[in-house]
């Protein structure tokens, strides 16, 4: 599940579902608003796992022991084979990648953002899913809102740089200049891994304004993606 901007109480520019607790929003508000999300899933307060993302390739463990009162440090994506615990990813324009293994009982969500995907969070998430028992062949991934290619204009450089690292994530923008699309480029990566049930969410954050987007205008909040088994 992805959340929107509405329902919560941060105040403009975080208005209103604020998640992102490292924007600069009131953290009391945060707080209210990271409880109504708990509740309204069903999980509790302690039913969430968030991180401390900072654009890396890594990946953590996640299981009882693991202290869900703090974000787990320094890291861009979480795995669990622990039913009933939520895995959260915030983003205002990266892609939010939740993947799960029924079969296995195992999930994963990871925050790959241009850096994290270029080094690829993604492939790691899912060797980390592996290493829990799941199987690539039934994995399914969902990739949630994100800037769109048609949106998301970089340099020709790094749009070359990119599309090397990740092959089909390099397009042209609505302005014909160069741009990406990393759900296009994660979508073919996760193909390649042998991934073959692959849902993603169209829509745009830059376009839609019922959605944060960094690129739109900053300051502003985060929304949330979450992965749990039940």
């Amino acid at each position: 599940m992805t959340t929107t901007r509405a329902g919560g109480a941060s105040k403009p520019p975080f208005d209103t579902f604020n998640l992102g607790d490292h924007v600069g929003d009131d953290p009391a508000a945060v707080a209210a608003n990271r409880r109504r999300l708990a509740e309204t899933i069903g999980l509790g307060d302690d039913g969430i796992v968030w991180m401390n993302q900072v654009h890396s390739s890594t990946v953590a463990v996640v299981d009882e022991s693991t202290d869900r009162s703090v974000p787990v440090p320094d890291t861009d994506a979480l795995v669990t084979a622990c039913r009933r615990l939520a895995l959260a990813v915030v983003t205002a324009d990266c892609v939010p990648v939740l993947l799960a293994d029924a079969r296995a009982g195992v999930v994963g969500a990871a925050h790959a953002g241009r850096v994290g995907a270029q080094n690829g969070i993604v492939v790691r998430t899912v060797e980390a899913m592996r290493s829990l028992g799941a199987h690539v062949e039934d994995i399914s991934a969902l990739l949630g809102p994100a800037v769109s290619g048609r949106n998301y204009e970089v340099p020709e450089e790094m749009a070359a740089e990119v599309e090397a690292a990740l092959p089909g994530s390099r397009t042209t923008t609505a302005k014909n200049t160069p741009g990406l699309d990393l759900r296009a480029g994660i979508v073919r990566q996760l193909t390649d891994l042998g991934v073959t049930a692959i849902d993603v969410d169209p829509r745009c954050t830059v376009a839609d304004r019922n959605l944060f987007s960094h690129r739109r205008g900053a300051p502003t909040g985060r929304l949330a993606s979450l992965v749990w088994m039940e």
